[in-house]
């Protein structure tokens, strides 16, 4: 077999067989295959496009390429969920103690982030002593005996796709559907979960703007699940405004706290609700999300979920006084109020600017390296139906930084007026089975 012959026969429009795409991704892999033949082939794939079956052969191949996570000890359907990607997005921190709370294990292997702002893991470790490090069988030992743990994403799970990002970043290749659906999936697979409820966010600060792109990636996702035996649900969400009211790493943590407290915004509730009961649906443990969802809104009232998230932080090492007094999470030294030079209401956002301007302030990293300040981030003061005058605080930022006219000025040029009240947000638009 030739790498040529594969590229010809795609670029062609050929549908390749599962030992085609075996020879391309694992011999990259290994160094057999030069980045300029798997760049050719990303961009027949990019013009030409794979059906299902390629698409879930190239996922098996990535899963193939590293080390996969045996969670098999681990008693019960094992359940995780995916993001694809948001600003304010600190659903995860909400939807383990929810979901363990029912009995269902959550062993979660989570990313830093890299742009704007942390991954959950740079959110949780922003609680004084919380460990992101387990060894396995701490690990497994935690989510048997409490039905949830979190770790830092092992650098040995799917190696094949690491190196083909890397090239999709520099080749034009990064919004593909087929890439992008293999490279998440392949992920979540190799972290040997039963179960995968996917949060598919679209809008300005989402990768996919379009509700038609976000639905087409959603169902592709789907059918990779299915087809390599993973029970796989996906939830499209609005992420035309951040989530919540909090942009940043500990005052996530504390927006997190209010949901699970019971007076968290409505937005970031409903949809952490609606993952957390298709989660436990997916699990077993309910037979409809309606009834889940009543479960854990009587959970959240009881003061039962609250104490849940507790346990995480107990069990990982973590100062469990910052639940009860998240004063005590990293503050910023300086609070800038940006204020409204327009009267009328907040009919828009450009989310994506607001993130952007969080990681100016300290909370994202621009590279891998760099480090987070976990008490930078923005507190919104005004969302969308919100009516301001001039004058009025539309957000609030915190940092220690001293550099802070550009993210002053990307926050305002995030933000759209109008005179009339724009229609309500929708913020679950539907979920894919």
């Amino acid at each position: 077999m030739r790498a040529v012959d594969v590229i010809n026969k795609k670029k062609y429009g050929g549908a390749l067989t599962k030992e085609e795409i075996d020879f391309m991704v694992l011999g990259y892999t290994k160094g057999d295959i030069p980045d300029y033949q798997i760049s050719a082939l990303l961009m027949a794939i990019y013009f030409v496009g794979m059906d299902s079956r390629e698409i879930a052969d190239m996922t098996d191949a990535f899963v193939r390429s590293g080390e996969q996570v045996d969670l098999s000890k681990i008693h019960g359907v094992k359940v995780d969920k995916h993001s694809t990607g948001g600003v304010g997005d600190k659903i995860s921190m909400i939807v383990m103690p929810l979901v363990a709370s029912v009995g269902i294990p959550v062993a979660k292997m989570s990313g830093r982030g890299l742009g704007h702002t942390g991954g959950t893991v740079d959110k949780l470790e922003s609680i004084k002593g919380f460990q992101i490090e387990l060894t396995p069988e701490k690990f497994i030992e935690n989510v048997n005996t409490y039905k949830m743990a979190i770790v830092g994403q092992s650098g040995d799970l799917t190696p094949a796709d690491k190196k083909i990002y890397a090239l999709r970043d520099v080749t034009g290749t990064i919004d593909s559907i087929p890439l992008i659906a293999s490279s998440i999936m392949s992920k979540k697979i190799a972290s040997g979960a039963d179960a995968i409820v996917l949060d598919v966010k679209v809008g300005s600060g989402a990768f996919m703007k379009s509700l038609k792109d976000a639905r087409v990636l959603a169902e592709t996702m789907v059918n990779i699940g299915k087809a390599l035996g993973r029970k796989t649900v996906a939830v499209i969400t609005n992420m035309d405004q951040p989530l919540g009211h909090e942009v940043g790493n500990a005052n996530e943590v504390r927006e997190a706290i209010d949901v699970l407290s019971g007076f968290g915004a409505v937005d970031e509730t409903e949809v952490a609700l609606t993952i957390a009961s298709e989660m436990a649906v997916l699990g077993g443990a309910f037979e409809d999300m309606d009834a889940a969802k009543i479960h854990f809104e009587a959970l959240i009232r009881s003061g039962e979920a609250i104490e849940k998230l507790k346990t995480l932080v107990a069990i990982q090492g973590g100062d469990t006084d910052v639940i009860d007094h998240p004063e005590k999470l990293p503050q910023a030294s300086r609070h800038i109020e940006v204020l409204s030079e327009t009267e009328g209401y907040v009919t828009g956002f450009n989310a994506e600017k607001i993130g952007i301007a969080a990681m100016m302030l300290g909370a994202g990293r621009r590279k891998k390296e760099d480090p987070i300040d976990y008490a930078a981030g923005i507190t919104l003061k005004a969302k969308i139906g919100t009516h301001v005058k001039v004058g009025d605080v539309l957000c609030i930022l915190h940092t220690n930084s001293d550099a802070v006219d550009e993210a002053v000025e990307t926050v305002k040029s995030a933000y759209q007026f109008g005179k009339e009240a724009p229609e309500a947000l929708k913020y679950v638009y539907e979920i894919i089975q």
